[in-house]
């Protein structure tokens, strides 16, 4: 395939870009874009053409789930089995945020989209480019890091463009990103767990949920 790269300011997307990047998940394609921690591939979770395009893209393992990017806490209450106080407790005080949460997938949620384990794994980004993009879709968004699997994230535009050129169909460069991550964290279990530290520590989870 051919990318496309477009460049963009993240904190006043233009129309074009927004327009060219909802047709473009419309279509069930792969768009990277400039988020509020490092750059992320987004597509549509339900689109199973889409997730195979994302797992291909990435080279990743396709037990592995793929996390979403949502709108709110409300828009989850949709995609989660169920969904306990523990949740509310975190999202009050880290959405939106770098702080992706994880979950027990409820049946609306296509199999395939959660690497089969039946779990997902959601985040609000404090990010006008991905909430234009959720408002306009009107669901959640497939946003797994920009990268192939095993190599670290891509903090440009230019550098996602020259990793993963021919693997992507669009990408949005809002110029280098200096974030470090955001910061999981599994409640699916009576004792929640950190999966990977970023930004956000984990005493600073402790501190809240205690």
């Amino acid at each position: 395939m051919a990318t496309d790269l477009i460049e963009i300011d993240p904190l006043e997307p233009s129309l074009d870009a927004l327009d060219r990047a909802e047709a473009a998940i419309r279509l069930g394609q792969v768009v990277a874009i400039p988020t509020d921690a490092l750059y992320a591939l987004v597509a549509d979770p339900f689109d199973l053409r889409a997730v195979r395009q994302i797992y291909h893209a990435k080279g990743r393992e396709t037990q592995r789930p793929l996390p979403l990017f949502v709108r709110d806490a409300l828009m989850v209450e949709e995609l989660a089995r169920e969904v306990p106080s523990r949740f509310h407790v975190l999202t009050r005080r880290f959405w939106p945020g770098p702080l992706t949460i994880i979950l027990n997938a409820s049946a609306t949620m296509p199999l395939r989209a959660t690497g089969n384990t039946g779990r997902l794994a959601v985040r609000q980004p404090r990010s006008r480019l991905v909430d234009e993009l959720l408002a306009r879709m009107n669901q959640p968004l497939i946003a797994t890091s920009a990268n192939i699997s095993g190599l670290p994230t891509c903090r440009s535009g230019i550098e996602v463009f020259g990793v993963m050129d021919g693997r992507v169909d669009l990408v949005l460069d809002g110029g280098p990103s200096h974030g470090v991550g955001a910061t999981t964290v599994d409640i699916t279990e009576p004792t929640w767990q950190i999966i990977r530290e970023g930004t956000i520590s984990a005493e600073e989870i402790a501190n809240c949920l205690n």
